[in-house]
């Protein structure tokens, strides 16, 4: 499969305070904002300039099944890479042993997760 390295996203534990600290102490933008009910989380997209690397910060809600205990220094939620086309992308994925543990459509788009060897979740969307 062919990828390209899209960002990273991170787990915080209170989404406002995370925001606030990336917007006025380092300077990102905010480029967008979503919730995703499927995982009752919430998604907030930030950039220091445009075309720049993106940083994702993710909150999940207290019934969510993916607000696990949060431990200070591992907090990396996904990487993601975008592919030309996702179900070729599952397809060779599934072949090589690594079914999607998480497949989601929302506005916007679709995606999915695969987990890497260490259980850290890859994220693949088109």
């Amino acid at each position: 499969m062919k990828s390209k390295f899209a960002y990273v996203g991170i787990r915080v534990t209170n989404l406002q305070k995370s925001v606030d600290f990336c917007t006025k102490i380092l300077g990102m933008n905010v480029i967008s904002q979503s919730k995703i009910d499927q995982t009752k989380g919430s998604v907030v997209v930030l950039q220091c300039e445009k075309g720049g690397p993106i940083l994702e910060l993710n909150y999940y809600e207290k019934d969510s099944p993916y607000n696990v205990e949060y431990s200070v220094g591992e907090g990396l939620d996904h990487r993601a890479f975008k592919v030309d086309n996702l179900e070729k992308a599952l397809e060779e994925t599934r072949r090589a042993g690594h079914k999607p543990v998480l497949e989601l459509k929302a506005e916007g788009g679709r995606w999915a997760c695969i987990e890497d060897p260490d259980g850290i979740w890859i994220e693949l969307f088109e």
